[in-house]
């Protein structure tokens, strides 16, 4: 499996509902580096796993929906708990979005799969991955 990966950085406020969340419960801020990795079993016709410029402004516009924003007054969001894990799985969606609507060429229709991993800290991370369809 070939794999290529872009990164890119978020700058978002947030609060957590629940005690498990302890002081998270409060507004605060996170940057999370997120680094999106396309992964496919062979390479496209120019050799590549899909263009690096056309993934990395894919995952830009993905991110600027949340870049600089406070999650709790986004109104995709309301009702969520706007976990790291759960923003790791809409990052996702909304990056496969942009590949089934031939965003990124249409070589990369041939993308097997993704993983997304937002990075909170150098201590701490989480990701979502999973197949493509078709």
């Amino acid at each position: 499996m070939y794999s290529l990966c872009v990164r890119d950085h978020v700058m978002i406020a947030h609060s957590l509902r629940g005690a498990v969340f302890g002081p998270a419960q409060r507004l605060h801020g996170a940057t999370y580096v997120v680094d999106l990795e396309l992964r496919r079993a062979e390479l496209d016709g120019d050799n590549l796993v899909v263009d690096i410029g056309l993934a990395s402004r894919a995952l830009r516009a993905v991110l600027s929906d949340l870049d600089y924003r406070n999650l709790d007054e986004h109104p995709g969001l309301a009702g969520h708990n706007t976990t790291t894990e759960f923003l790791a799985r809409r990052v996702f969606d909304a990056v496969a979005a942009r590949i089934a609507a031939g965003e990124l060429g249409d070589s990369a229709r041939g993308i097997a799969a993704l993983r997304v991993v937002l990075r909170e800290s150098h201590l701490a991370w989480a990701c979502y991955e999973s197949e493509l369809p078709g």
